[in-house]
């Protein structure tokens, strides 16, 4: 099957979003094998004997994408972003919930690739990930966004700026930038 060209999932976006439930039914195959490739991205990151499998997160991602109320979806891109989003949080929730277990449970933890850290084998816990995004999004709320839609959403540069309505050029600066201080922050709270 050809891929579906961007313009093709934006419209079909759109239709759902202005209520087109056939437009739903027409998108779900159209996007599932992306959303496939991203979980799976995630879960590759994840140790290894991870309870949670792929599909289960596609699934779970894929309820709260459809259960979201009044949603005006700009592109392709701004939906693979939102679901990125979803799909991490599903995964820091899963970690907090192991970590909060009785019977010992740990933080899972999560190998970045080298398109953030500094060193390429910077490992390192989710939920610090997270604490630490959390942290970023309280002091530039638009480099946060940018390393979910680049990291968690797998977006490039160009459809990064393409959501955000930034230039191509801030979008590598602000990544840039964003690396950087992530790396000193997490290096900080080990």
């Amino acid at each position: 099957m050809a891929s579906p060209s961007a313009d093709q999932v934006t419209d079909l976006l759109q239709a759902w979003g202005n209520g087109d439930p056939s437009a739903l039914e027409k998108l779900t195959p159209l996007v599932y094998n992306e959303l496939h490739r991203l979980a799976r991205a995630y879960m590759n990151r994840e140790q290894p004997g991870h309870v949670l499998q792929t599909t289960a997160l596609v699934n779970e991602a894929f309820l709260r994408l459809v259960n979201c109320k009044d949603s005006n979806w700009q592109n392709r891109s701004h939906f693979f972003g939102i679901a990125a989003q979803l799909m991490r949080q599903i995964l820091v929730d899963f970690a907090r919930a192991r970590r909060s277990m009785k019977r010992g449970g740990t933080a899972l933890r999560l190998e970045l690739e080298d398109a953030i850290p500094v060193e390429a084998d910077w490992d390192v816990d989710l939920i610090a990930l997270d604490d630490a995004l959390q942290s970023l999004l309280a002091l530039d709320s638009r480099k946060s966004q940018i390393v979910e839609l680049r990291f968690f959403g797998g977006l490039s540069v160009e459809e990064t700026a393409d959501v955000l309505k930034l230039s191509p050029r801030t979008v590598a600066r602000e990544w840039s930038l964003a690396r950087a201080w992530l790396h000193r922050e997490l290096n900080r709270r080990n």
